[in-house]
């Protein structure tokens, strides 16, 4: 079962990734994020490097990432890109990670390529204020990504609103299920949990007979 999560920059698709993993059991589910999959920009420039438009969905490597996703549904292992955002490229190191039952999926631009929404069973989509995604999004690209204040509030009025806009905004209209609020809806997280919890019980009872 592969479920897919998008929603703009800030909206809380981790947090609602991570709550369905403590509502069902991280044994049975791999979680995989978009954000590994942006192009190795290792020979370029570093200044041609931070004028790349990271929002549109040509910085983003989903030849390899879908290929990762059909691996993981045919059963076989995958080793998953480790990015570093500070200089905009590929670490030498990768992370192994095994197939289970569940495969989340996660990203702003994930339902925009349509040969990865159709490897989807479900298609989720987290809606949150403008306001409030920026904000997060400020915090987060100082505290983990080592930018500044100005160096995001250009990004972000550059290119992170104009390309959320005509390609993130406009996506939504492909997810099957639509949570205001991210993590902090309950009930959505509730209802979702559940449905990924009774399709694990049918997989295992298919596989006792």
């Amino acid at each position: 079962m592969i479920i897919g999560i998008s929603g703009g920059t800030g909206s809380g698709k981790t947090t609602v990734a991570r709550r369905i993993l403590e509502n069902v059991s991280d044994e049975q589910v791999t979680y995989l994020q978009q954000d590994s999959y942006y192009r190795n920009l290792g020979d370029m420039p570093l200044e041609l490097r931070h004028q790349i438009n990271f929002d549109h969905p040509d910085a983003l490597d989903n030849e390899l990432f879908i290929n990762h996703v059909k691996a993981l549904r045919a059963g076989e292992a995958i080793e998953i890109p480790v990015y570093d955002f500070s200089i905009h490229m590929r670490k030498n190191e990768t992370i192994h990670v095994e197939p289970k039952p569940i495969l989340i999926i996660e990203g702003i631009l994930i339902f925009v390529d349509a040969a990865l929404r159709e490897l989807m069973d479900v298609k989720i989509f987290v809606e949150t204020g403008d306001d409030l995604r920026f904000i997060r999004r400020l915090k987060r690209d100082i505290d983990e990504r080592g930018r500044s204040v100005e160096s995001v509030i250009k990004q972000y009025l550059d290119t992170v609103r104009p390309m959320h806009e005509q390609f993130v905004e406009p996506s939504k209209r492909y997810a099957d299920v639509i949570i205001p609020e991210g993590g902090y809806n309950e009930v959505g997280i509730d209802l979702i949990a559940g449905k990924i919890r009774a399709q694990l019980e049918k997989e295992l009872a298919k596989a006792r007979r």
